[in-house]
């Protein structure tokens, strides 16, 4: 896959996420390595989701895997502390704020 492929595919699973209960700001920045590597974000914002091809500078964390194990994540297939503990996801920022993309991934998958 390409990374305009990978983002493609994660933003619009991204965008299922029901966010509207989250009041809080959440930034979280995706470091894709191996095939079709990027860069890109999402941010919670007053309730609304927004997922952009770019890097954000004022993130709250920053996870870098593999495209096969953000999908994985993201389609709620894997849990992100499993992945974490088996060493296929990195966090670097808040791990407090990190662990709430579970509640992220939850909402899209109802």
């Amino acid at each position: 896959m390409t990374y305009q492929e990978i983002f493609e595919k994660a933003k619009n699973i991204f965008m299922k996420s029901d966010v509207s209960g989250i009041q809080e700001k959440l930034a979280f920045q995706f470091d894709i390595v191996g095939e079709g590597e990027g860069i890109f974000y999402a941010e919670v914002k007053d309730g609304v989701l927004s997922v952009e091809p770019y890097e954000y500078y004022d993130r709250d964390a920053v996870f870098t895997c593999t495209a096969e194990v953000l999908f994985k994540i993201a389609e709620g297939k894997l849990d992100p502390v499993m992945a974490f503990t088996l060493g296929k996801l990195k966090v670097d920022g808040s791990i407090e704020k990190a662990l709430k993309i579970k509640d992220m991934i939850r909402n899209a998958e109802e």
